[in-house]
């Protein structure tokens, strides 16, 4: 009797799936285009999506064509970052710009898992690591609803297995927007801003530590992050993001790019 009820449930689950995609068919998180299948993009959509490989700096992720895995760039040999290493899923572009501007600001949370699932080659590697989200002001949150960043890193602790520590960074105060600023500017502005929560520092001790973050730009913020849980104790913190700003190819057809990723 369990077994036909069972059945019977999961008929009836189909038969509403079925109707509700009738009606609401999935859509392209790039441009809207009716689409087989659920956070699945468009041909057109797909194709323009620049993915991301390994052929940057082991460092900060700025590309190195043709350099050898592991290669650092000149930059971070003088001036080593706090992040131990950068990743991103694909480059700033028109498509990856909209799927996170309507995430941030458009009241659509659901974009969080078509992030995600494209993030995911990103940790595959990952798994004794703790995630952690780079932390919204709470004046942010409340005016937005949600931190991105933490949808994010939830589809993917779902998904591969992980540790979500939401909790383990805490914004001290509210940054300025940071549109406009030069990198040393945007380093001045969110110098001191985050600290690792006191009542979870004793989980980083000797830690590996992903941080997530939706997009990536001069990597002030994500280092500003990656010096707090340091300080607190985590061994190594790495940075994965949805997208990468290739500030020297910023197209202004864009926007403000740096506008646009402000947190």
């Amino acid at each position: 009797m369990r077994e036909l009820i069972a059945t019977g449930g999961r008929i009836a689950a189909r038969i509403a799936g079925g109707a509700i995609a009738l009606v609401l068919p999935p859509r392209c998180p790039g441009c809207g285009a009716v689409t087989p299948d659920d956070h699945g993009f468009c041909r057109d959509c797909w194709q323009s999506l620049d993915f991301l490989g390994d052929d940057g700096c082991a460092r900060c992720g700025v590309a190195l064509p043709f350099a050898p895995p592991g290669t650092i760039c000149a930059g971070c040999m003088v001036d080593p970052p706090a992040l131990d290493g950068v990743r991103a899923a694909v480059s700033y572009g028109p498509v990856a710009r909209h799927v996170v501007m309507r995430l941030k600001h458009g009241g659509r949370p659901g974009h969080a898992r078509t992030i995600g699932l494209l993030m995911e080659r990103l940790i595959e590697q990952e798994a004794d690591a703790i995630l952690v989200p780079v932390p919204l002001h709470r004046w942010r949150i409340w005016r937005r609803g949600y931190n991105q960043s933490a949808l994010i890193a939830g589809v993917l602790a779902r998904r591969r297995g992980l540790t979500l520590a939401v909790d383990m960074l805490e914004r001290r105060r509210a940054t300025p927007i940071l549109r406009g600023l030069g990198r040393n500017a945007r380093a001045r502005a969110v110098r001191g801003a985050f600290a690792a929560n006191p009542r979870r520092v004793a989980e980083l001790k000797g830690r590996r530590v992903l941080l997530v973050d939706d997009v990536h730009t001069t990597g002030a913020t994500a280092n500003a992050c990656a010096r707090a849980l340091k300080r607190a104790g985590a061994a190594e913190v790495r940075l994965i993001s949805w997208a990468r700003v290739d500030l020297a190819r910023v197209d202004l057809a864009l926007g403000d790019a740096t506008g646009d990723v402000d947190k």
